[in-house]
């Protein structure tokens, strides 16, 4: 599999394509696993980010800075891994998106998947030279709550809730549709195929060729995966409510609720 090139379709990695790669000199991989679980154990070659980190900052800035001392540089290929079924590492790749970074994707799999598949593991650090990185806001991704408002009310438009099922039924963006992190999965892989993610969508009632806004409960995490699943598939036009529905009830904006659900509301599929 070739790395990302395509700003409007973005690979998911191969197993195989990370073991061609792994020791080579220009590829960054990324662990967003707590420092304590990267220490017991990683893929080789692997730098430690976990999230809580990229979230304590609170500018673009302090991302590049962050990405920067990773030895992440504007042309760095950069693969990314978790081991909660890639909700953390969408949104390290969604920051770097954000901050104008245009090589970076997902591995396919999680760090337990890769340890069953009887991959090596290691608990050495590798060394790193720090880079430089510009700082080129891609905006086109992002959706505050303001923009959220008024482009929902629009026909070309779709807002799609990524949390369970019941937190949507209890509570939700008026005018969202609920599609849960958990339907995007495959087994042993974080993301369906493309035709199954493309089925998933037709199913829903999702044109491929509206503009989608996913959102979750507090920091884009499992609707920064369903942003990544989305793009993956060619979708142009994709944005991150990054705030979320927290944001969402801070600011007294108005909520709908399924009143007198039934069993079977509890199914998405």
């Amino acid at each position: 599999m070739c790395s990302l090139s395509k700003e409007t379709t973005q690979s998911i990695i191969s197993v195989d394509y990370l073991r061609s790669k792994i020791n080579g000199d220009s590829l960054r991989l990324v662990d967003v696993r707590r420092d304590e679980e990267y220490n017991q154990g990683h893929i080789p070659n692997a730098v430690n980010l976990p999230l809580a980190s990229l979230l304590s900052g609170d500018s673009p800035e302090s991302a590049v800075k962050l990405f920067e001392e990773l030895g992440i540089g504007d042309n760095t290929e950069v693969i990314v891994y978790d081991d909660t079924f890639g909700a953390l590492a969408s949104r390290i790749v969604w920051t770097l998106q954000y901050i104008g970074h245009k090589n970076v994707a997902l591995l396919e799999v999680t760090y337990s998947q890769w340890k069953a598949l009887g991959l090596k593991t290691n608990t050495e650090k590798p060394s790193i030279k720090p880079e430089k990185h510009s700082l080129n806001l891609n905006s086109d991704i992002m959706a505050t709550a303001e923009y959220l408002e008024n482009a929902k009310e629009k026909d070309n438009v779709v807002l799609i809730d990524n949390r369970e099922r019941l937190n949507y039924l209890e509570q939700h963006i008026p005018g969202s549709i609920n599609i849960p992190y958990r339907t995007l999965a495959t087994d042993g892989k974080i993301l369906r195929t493309k035709e199954s993610m493309r089925n998933l969508l037709k199913n829903r009632g999702v044109s491929e060729d509206a503009e989608i806004i996913t959102y979750c409960g507090s920091v884009g995490t499992l609707s920064g995966l369903a942003y990544y699943a989305l793009k993956s598939i060619g979708i142009p036009n994709v944005k991150l409510y990054v705030n979320s529905f927290k944001e969402w009830k801070k600011l007294e904006k108005p909520i709908g609720k399924q009143e007198n659900a039934a069993y079977w509301d509890l199914s998405a599929d």
